[in-house]
């Protein structure tokens, strides 16, 4: 096992003197992710009441195409393929991030309650604001980060520790559930029906509005979360001796809980709580690559590979009807999480 383990990894330095040690296994599978999401993202731009092949397509992204099909392709469905490779990325890399902050694969914001905190931040602003899609954006926002800061300060007890995490987290998500059944029974009818179509989670009529700021968080979190990812594979030693070996324990996860939380906030602002993806991306991605560590690159290709393909099945594969993607990842996500409590039943971990 030693042997295969050290040629599977390699060491590529720079000559500045920079070293950076890579799994040719993850490579490869981050390679294939990569590609697997290109593909399916090039498919669901051509999928429509007006199809598109896929060498079309491909010359139209190129600045090739005729002017009807630089016009269907480049303003009407890619901004909608853009904010799914998004939103699934920030939602894969914000649960590769719990499950390692709290040591338990059950440790996504799904579970936590963050994804139902930003939608109280919506439901408020369209039940008791009626306010557009911009304020629907800011509140989702300001509920995600609320519940976040709401989790952090409960679970605080001299640290932060994964199990207790995980049960204040699955407490809160418990109240904020109700919370918004709450304010949907106080909504008047086309109210309510606009919350429900937003809590379903869904890309329809996303335009270039939901890329930019959501590209812009991406831009300056991921780099951040990457640069600490050193510190968060010794935490899953311990947090005695990750200090003993020089990281300052409270700050690097506070970090990263912080730009764990902004991105499912931002991706659930963007599209809706599209459930589960930050669940299953991570264990995908440690399945494919087996590898004991967070996995924040796979993570995060899995998760933009699972939004884009789950979107695409929720438009072909039930003939004319054409659900929400929320629909599709909640029906897959529901019954991983099934097996995975099996799972984890049966190794006597639960």
């Amino acid at each position: 096992m030693k042997t295969t383990a050290a040629r599977s990894t390699r060491t590529l330095r720079t000559p500045g003197g920079l070293s950076l040690r890579t799994d040719l296994r993850s490579l490869v599978v981050v390679v294939a992710l990569v590609l697997a999401a290109c593909a399916a993202s090039v498919v669901l731009i051509g999928t429509g009441d007006f199809p598109i092949s896929f060498g079309d397509v491909v010359r139209t992204l190129a600045g090739n195409g005729t002017a009807g099909q630089d016009f269907i392709v480049n303003e009407l469905r890619l901004p909608r393929v853009l904010v799914g490779l998004l939103v699934g990325a920030s939602l894969g890399l914000g649960g590769a991030l719990f499950q390692a902050i709290s040591r338990n694969p059950l440790g996504s914001p799904d579970v936590l309650g963050l994804s139902q905190g930003a939608t109280s931040g919506a439901l408020v602003v369209i039940v008791l604001m009626s306010g557009s899609a911009a304020q629907v954006t800011v509140g989702a926002l300001a509920g995600g980060l609320l519940t976040g800061l709401a989790i952090y300060l409960l679970a605080w007890k001299q640290g932060v520790h994964g199990y207790r995490l995980v049960l204040v987290g699955i407490g809160v998500s418990a109240v904020v559930t109700a919370v918004n059944g709450y304010l949907l029974t106080k909504a008047d009818f086309v109210d309510a029906t606009r919350a429900v179509v937003w809590m379903t989670g869904s890309l329809n009529g996303r335009d270039w509005s939901q890329v930019w700021p959501l590209l812009a968080l991406c831009a300056v979190l991921v780099p951040l979360v990457l640069g600490n990812a050193r510190g968060l594979r010794m935490m899953e030693m311990g947090d005695d001796v990750s200090h003993a070996l020089g990281v300052r324990v409270e700050r690097v996860r506070l970090l990263l809980m912080v730009s764990a939380v902004l991105l499912t906030a931002a991706a659930t602002a963007a599209a809706g709580p599209v459930s589960f993806v930050a669940l299953t991306a991570p264990q995908l991605a440690r399945r494919l690559t087996r590898s004991p560590g967070p996995n924040l690159v796979p993570s995060l290709c899995m998760g933009a590979a699972l939004l884009v393909t789950a979107d695409w099945a929720s438009q072909r594969a039930f003939g004319s009807d054409q659900l929400p993607v929320g629909v599709v990842t909640g029906v897959l996500g529901g019954v991983y999480l099934l097996w995975l409590l099996v799972t984890e039943r049966r190794a006597g971990r639960i």
